[in-house]
């Protein structure tokens, strides 16, 4: 590379039909590629680019525009497969401080991919550090495809016509608009690429061994008998058929087209397979071989370039060392896994990171009778992630709610923004693993996080996600969220056929914080009249929110078959969810499903639960998520008093070394002054601690408690991501265990609530405007009455390590 090479720009995108491409910054080697790439434009788009004709370029001018200086002048290209396909440039202009001329080239093979908006998010950022705050862009008026590109990108924009030309103005800092519009391209392109892997035309089986039992084998076995749409190769060296297939030496040498490989050859051999798929057109990868980040330094090198090399082809990759993925959508019936029971046709979407957990999750699905509607495990996720299918599932009419097994976030914070969104719409339940240490499983490509796990689980609540304990629980409050309505309210009723279950549901709903009254005992020879005019009831109750119906057979004779009729019948008419211990029953039991056309439970069924305890938390997380979803999101307030220009301005002075920087208590309070934040000696009231802090995996958080040995001692800390929103802002407030001493305790005078919250406020705006601000503690605030006085604060500061991915232009990992 050449010296001073901005190997930061390098980067691997989703285009807008699930392909991906590399993007790179020209060099001087690349004149052959610049040669073949323009040969292969039509005149038509020559002309639109150079505004006359030019069918090839000089020697000069491929040495004009192969070499440029990254600063002044720079250059981007997309390759594809090692094919250059589009490029974009901006050269500066002398006569105008700050701007630069920009221009970009898409080879006419692949405009409408989205390969022109990507460039220009990329080339912006770029001339964002190298301290440009504009574009111009010259246009002909008839190339609309172009003038679209510019005017949707969401920046600030003037336009002017002038000889024939339209001349546009771009201001580079990253506007409200922008950032949405970069949001939405990115959910768009990343959902379509989940798409191309779930729906595949043709599934090739690449290492489909004939001896039984094998990984190959069993793939292609699952396939087959799962009755895949579409036509299966088996890829074997030599063999003629596999499981009574016709096999293929390679898959070069299929006759058709396929869509999707599932690889299963030593590790060692997968580069060379991933670029034979690359040379047949195969549009997406599903690594189930082992032998890559979870075997070491060797392995970790072999799953980056097998990523690497994937991508550089437009491939995504699913795995490696995973279980596979499957789509029960009976228009294509994929099941590319290794998992010997295929779960029913359902609503219910769910990601593992396990693949060894895989196998046990699919059993236990099935056996719960809980339908899914796609399934994914990643395995060491080197490339698709979680974030990735919930970009999927947000879209997905067949998913109804979303299931996540983690063992580690990639980019945490990508993860609670989807999240927030996603959760508005359709529920997710997770099981975070790692929470003693926060470790991640070996090979996996993430780090470890760094906040304390009752952080993490605040920051998960935040976006809405329904942590759970563990994976009982998560399918106990999936097959609630699956089949039955939200409840409005944590009202409860509990009827049932013996004292010391509805007891025990009783103490559990109090335990939980739900509102019960006393249990409806109907008697153990209570039938199905009985249960049916006390569910109707409590249904018809305005003042009953959600009803837990329990029932167990007498210890003397029998019990009258028709109960579960009933408690069928009256849920599936009813708009309040009613769950059930029936029988000792878990899942979804035939008795009590409304049963689809392919024998499934649909919408209305009853789960079950073996435990009244188990019913009533399964309920409570589902009472709890709708509260929050009910709950006004808030917005982030515009805050009167503000200079964040004049606090960019200081915090790029202090800066300038270089080095990280301790900043001077007069330092501190003048950064917090251009948020309209006073320090002052005096003051008297509750003593409370504010904190922000610029963390690795998800970026600028805020942390909130009292300030004093007891809170320290319990770490009473609330958690929230900046900047926070009014309503987020008062909740942080009231988070802690010991907010009863700031809103009045035993009759003490409440502080100044309001004022709180507004100090709030503004330090995590400050926080998030502000990457370098590695640590503010503000220690103490103390509240009174009459407002917040801030007595104290320590401010370090630092250079990020690159920009936060919300405000970067669009990437893969």
């Amino acid at each position: 590379m050449s010296e001073g090479y901005p190997d930061q720009w390098e980067a691997d995108v989703v285009l807008t039909d699930g392909g991906t491409a590399h993007l790179r910054p020209i060099t001087g080697d690349d004149a052959e590629l610049l040669r073949s790439f323009y040969a292969r434009l039509s005149p038509e788009t020559i002309y639109y680019r150079f505004f006359s004709p030019r069918p090839r370029l000089s020697d000069r001018e491929i040495e004009h525009f192969t070499h440029v200086d990254h600063d002044r002048r720079v250059a981007l290209i997309a390759t594809i497969g090692g094919a250059m396909v589009a490029v974009v440039r901006y050269d500066t202009l002398a006569d105008r401080p700050g701007t630069a001329e920009v221009a970009f080239l898409v080879e006419d093979a692949h405009q409408g991919r989205g390969l022109g908006a990507v460039l220009l998010e990329h080339i912006a950022a770029a001339a964002r550090e190298r301290g440009l705050e504009r574009f111009v862009a010259s246009v002909l008026p008839d190339n609309r495809r172009m003038t679209r590109v510019f005017r949707e990108v969401g920046y600030r924009a003037e336009q002017h016509f002038e000889e024939g030309v339209i001349e546009l103005v771009l201001d580079l800092e990253p506007t409200e608009t922008s950032v949405e519009v970069m949001a939405a391209r990115e959910h768009r392109a990343e959902s379509r690429s989940i798409q191309r892997l779930l729906f595949p035309g043709s599934v090739a089986v690449i290492g489909a061994s004939r001896a039984e039992h094998s990984v190959g084998q069993t793939v292609l076995r699952h396939l087959l008998r799962g009755d895949f749409s579409g036509p299966v190769y088996p890829v074997h060296p030599t063999a003629t058929a596999v499981a009574g297939v016709r096999a293929y030496t390679s898959v070069l040498d299929i006759p058709d087209d396929v869509d999707l490989a599932v690889v299963s050859v030593r590790a060692p051999s997968v580069h060379e397979v991933v670029e034979q798929c690359a040379s047949k057109g195969v549009r997406g990868l599903i690594v189930v071989s082992s032998g890559f980040g979870e075997t070491g330094a060797e392995g970790r090198e072999r799953q980056e370039e097998l990523v690497r090399l994937a991508r550089a082809y437009g491939m995504r990759v699913v795995g490696p060392n995973c279980l596979g993925v499957a789509n029960t959508d009976p228009e294509v019936r994929l099941n590319a896994t290794l998992a010997p029971r295929m779960p029913g046709r359902g609503p219910v979407g769910f990601f593992s990171q396990s693949g060894a957990l895989g196998i046990a999750i699919m059993e236990r699905t099935a056996e719960r009778g809980l339908g899914l509607s796609t399934f994914v495990s990643a395995g060491n996720r080197a490339d698709v992630s979680g974030n990735d299918l919930m970009q999927y599932w947000e879209e997905d009419p067949a998913t109804k709610a979303v299931l996540l097994y983690l063992e580690s976030l990639g980019n945490p914070r990508k993860f609670a923004r989807l999240a927030r969104r996603l959760s508005r719409r359709k529920p997710i339940v997770a099981v975070k693993s790692g929470r003693s240490l926060q470790g991640v499983p070996i090979g996996h490509a993430a780090q470890a996080l760094s906040l304390p796990d009752h952080a993490v689980s605040a920051l998960f609540a935040q976006a809405g996600v329904i942590r759970v304990e563990d994976l009982a629980e998560l399918f106990d409050v999936a097959q609630l969220l699956a089949y039955q309505p939200l409840p409005a309210g944590d009202r409860v009723a509990i009827i049932d056929n013996s004292d010391s279950l509805g007891l025990l549901a009783q103490d559990a709903a109090a335990a939980l914080g739900l509102q019960a009254g006393p249990p409806v005992n109907l008697g153990p020879r209570a039938g199905a009249e009985e249960y049916e005019a006390a569910l109707a009831a409590a249904l018809e109750d305005d003042e009953i929110d959600a009803v837990v119906a329990l029932f167990t057979p007498p210890t003397i004779g029998g019990y009258d078959l028709r109960v579960p009729e009933r408690l069928r019948r009256l849920a599936a008419g009813s708009g309040k969810p009613i769950v059930a211990t029936y029988l000792g029953s878990e899942g979804m039991p035939e008795d009590l499903r409304v049963t689809g056309p392919d024998g499934m439970p649909a919408e209305g069924s009853v789960p079950s639960y073996p435990a009244p305890e188990d019913a009533v938390r399964a309920l409570a997380y589902v009472i709890r998520y709708a509260q929050w979803r009910r709950s006004p999101q808030g917005h982030v307030p515009d805050l009167p008093g503000t200079d964040r220009k004049r606090a960019r301005a200081l915090v790029t002075e202090w800066l300038a070394p270089g080095e990280p920087v301790a900043a001077t208590p007069e330092q501190a309070a003048e950064l917090l002054a251009c948020y309209g934040v006073t320090v002052q000696e005096k003051g008297d009231g509750v003593p409370t601690r504010v904190l922000t802090m610029e963390d690795p995996s998800f970026g600028a958080v805020v942390s909130f408690g009292l300030a004093d040995e007891t809170a320290a001692l319990l770490d009473d800390r609330a958690y929230r991501l900046a900047p926070l929103t009014d309503v987020e802002a008062a909740e942080i407030v009231r988070a802690v265990r010991t907010a009863p001493l700031l809103l009045g305790h035993r009759g003490a005078e409440p502080v100044d609530v309001p004022a709180l919250e507004d100090l709030l406020l503004r330090v995590s705006r400050l926080a998030d405007d502000l990457p370098e601000v590695a640590r503010l503690e503000l220690d103490p605030v103390v509240v009174g009455p009459n407002g917040a006085a801030v007595r104290e604060v320590t401010l370090d500061l630092a250079r990020p390590r690159g920009p936060r991915p919300e405000l970067g232009p669009r990437r893969l990992a």
